[in-house]
């Protein structure tokens, strides 16, 4: 790979993630490899069409050869016209099949790349723009479908009929034949001066069109963030630029292009006026029958004819070389390890004996490129506890969320579900009891129903209507003009944050989880719609344990255990009164949040604790399992850390 190459994948992001084979004109034909019988016959079909128009020239001179000699000339006309018919309606079907193939090779890549992008590693995505992924599997796919079977095939085709035109004008007259070839020698070098740039210039505007479309994407997303500061000029002007790019880098190709067309034209009206002139002064000194200069002046035309396309041919193929080389790259991008399919794991409501931990972390480590991000995490969530994680931004919370979900390893440690080692399982077992409510709980694009669905596609209507029981949502769903088949708009645009969420909810309980994850449930919530999320939390099953990154005052209290994350580290854990009374790295971290009355809470804990055991009487609070203390509980008034005293916690 040259060095302008490797720059400019580099700056399209790629690097370090991608392949580094670089594709060439014979992975442009293994596109047809899935469909190499219709291929072939397609193949054949057109060069049957070729071979018949070969004979033409040849039954056109025998008709002109036998009417200047007085002959009858009627045979030679009717076989004239049937090969004629027949070449038309071979090379019809033969282009129809060729057509149907690029829309299967279209497809096919379009499958293979969701299959792909939708499997890639967290961590390859999160350094990747999802508008430029998009653009692969629309743009890049759609100039290949146009192009694998009509180029490819076009240039096969096209050098078989060269080849037979060849040897047959060689046998009619060899001195014009010679003459033919310079010309066509002095062409082609033209093209070749400049193929190995057009590739280049035809990858570099793929790679500004991704980027068109992903500053596109970015100005959509966040539209209504564009608006609120009348910033649409501005965003106008920065995607303006963009396209302006993707139109420099498109008019550097069809410069390119432009130099290569002429040299086909060369050869085209080139040859032809040779072999007329030519061929007409050995007409006129004796030295050639007028049939046989007929004859050569159609063969010129069936050699030029395919020799332009196939110069054209190579040129396409060298631009939609910057196209595959795109979708061949995002199809090498890593993704999770291919396991075997396996059993889900008995789950807790099904099980005899419930383990003693749904969840637990012993001694794990993990680092972003070197950084560290968590340092030593130790902790474990019974079944039916509500367990919240506070701590600064920057302290590990989300990291702590990507390692239940597997969508990270930790570089040392152990992690267990139910009781087994995270290693001994696979992913898709992890996921399969464990749920997840994000902080933005995303809405895709379509119905109720749809949504439900994701996570439980043989769900009955029953059981999503427990679910959004379950999730306080059953009110809002029924009043819906549609019910469940009621469409929620792009990324529910329909919802307020307070429905998404508990839809998210209702969603991730679906699947009966044994262990429920959520990420600031209630961050960008007002007080109203913070109660029906919470008061979904109290609705919970009792076998389902719940952890919770937050930092509301008035979700953190209500949990039987809160653990306090610091540079990646476990700095406390406790209840809300135990760190409240002796934690003054927790009370910072509550005193951040001015809408919570802290020291109110303080003053409670100071007296003594107010707050009982939890039960379901209350719309706004989360209970816990009854009398039952978390496992890193300490004496009454004294926080622990991992199971031990706290005696660092300033």
């Amino acid at each position: 790979m040259t060095s302008d190459e490797t720059s400019t994948r580099c700056a399209d992001g790629f690097a370090g993630d991608e392949s580094t084979r670089q594709v060439g004109l014979l992975d442009l034909m293994r596109l047809l490899r899935p469909y190499r019988g219709t291929t072939v016959v397609a193949a054949l079909l057109a060069l049957t069409a070729s071979a018949l128009g070969l004979a033409q020239p040849m039954l056109a001179g025998a008709v002109i050869d036998g009417v200047r000699a007085g002959q009858p000339v009627s045979g030679f006309a009717l076989a004239l016209a049937a090969l004629f018919v027949a070449q038309i309606l071979l090379d019809t079907t033969g282009r129809y099949l060729l057509e149907r193939i690029g829309e299967d090779v279209g497809l096919g890549l379009r499958r293979r790349l969701v299959h792909r992008l939708l499997r890639i590693r967290i961590d390859v995505l999160d350094r990747h723009r999802i508008g430029d992924l998009i653009s692969r599997a629309g743009n890049d796919t759609t100039v290949l479908r146009d192009t694998a079977t009509r180029t490819v095939v076009d240039i096969v085709i096209g050098a078989a009929t060269v080849c037979g035109a060849t040897v047959l004008m060689l046998l009619l007259d060899p001195v014009v034949f010679m003459v033919v070839v310079i010309v066509f020698v002095v062409a082609a070098g033209g093209v070749g001066l400049v193929l190995d740039r057009i590739r280049q210039a035809g990858e570099q505007a793929q790679n500004a069109v991704g980027t068109f479309a992903a500053d596109l994407e970015r100005g959509l997303s966040a539209l209504r963030t564009i608006r609120i500061h009348r910033a649409e000029d501005a965003e106008t002007d920065r995607i303006g630029r963009s396209a302006q790019k993707a139109y420099a880098a498109g008019i550097r190709g069809a410069r390119l292009s432009a130099t290569a067309t002429p040299a086909a034209q060369l050869a085209a009206t080139g040859s032809f006026l040779v072999v007329l002139v030519i061929g007409g002064t050995r007409v006129a000194s004796g030295d050639l029958p007028l049939g046989d200069l007929v004859a050569l002046l159609l063969y010129a035309v069936y050699l030029v004819v395919p020799l332009g396309t196939m110069l054209e041919g190579i040129t396409v193929a060298k631009r939609a070389l910057g196209a595959l080389q795109r979708v061949d790259d995002a199809l090498h991008l890593p993704t999770e390890p291919v396991e075997p399919a396996v059993p889900a794991i008995t789950r807790i409501a099904d099980s005899a004996a419930p383990p003693p931990a749904v969840l637990r972390f012993d001694d794990v480590h993990f680092s972003y490129d070197g950084r560290p991000a968590l340092r030593g995490i130790s902790f474990a969530l019974p079944p039916g506890s509500r367990t919240a994680v506070v701590g600064p931004s920057g302290a590990g919370k989300s990291t702590i969320l990507a390692l239940i979900c597997r969508f990270r390893d930790p570089d040392s440690g152990r992690i267990e579900f139910l009781g087994r080692p995270a290693t001994e399982l696979t992913r898709a077992q992890c996921r399969a009891m464990t749920g997840l409510v994000e902080q933005d709980a995303p809405v895709l694009h379509g119905t109720v129903r749809d949504n439900l669905a994701l996570a439980a596609p043989g769900a009955s209507d029953d059981a999503m209507w427990r679910a959004f029981r379950q999730a306080n949502l059953h009110e809002f769903v029924a009043n819906l003009p549609h019910g469940l088949d009621t469409q929620l708009g792009e990324h529910g645009a329909r919802m307020s944050g307070g429905e998404r969420q508990r839809l998210a909810i209702a969603r991730a309980l679906l699947a009966r989880p044994s262990l429920l994850l959520l990420d600031e449930p209630t961050a960008s919530l007002d007080t109203v719609n913070e109660r029906l999320v919470v008061a979904a939390l109290d609705q919970l099953p009792d076998d389902c344990a719940v952890l919770i990154v937050t930092h509301r005052l008035t979700t953190v209290r209500h949990a039987d255990t809160i653990l306090v994350v610091d540079h990646g580290r476990l700095a406390a854990s406790g209840t809300h009164d135990d760190l409240l009374r002796s934690c003054g790295r927790y009370q910072r971290l509550l005193a951040g949040h001015p809408g919570d009355d802290v020291r109110g809470h303080h003053r409670r804990a100071g007296a003594g604790p107010v707050t009982t055991p939890l039960r379901r009487s209350g719309p706004d609070r989360l209970r816990p399992p009854a009398r039952r203390r978390s496992p890193f509980a300490a004496p009454a008034g004294e926080p622990s850390c991992c199971g031990t005293p706290t005696t660092r916690c300033g």
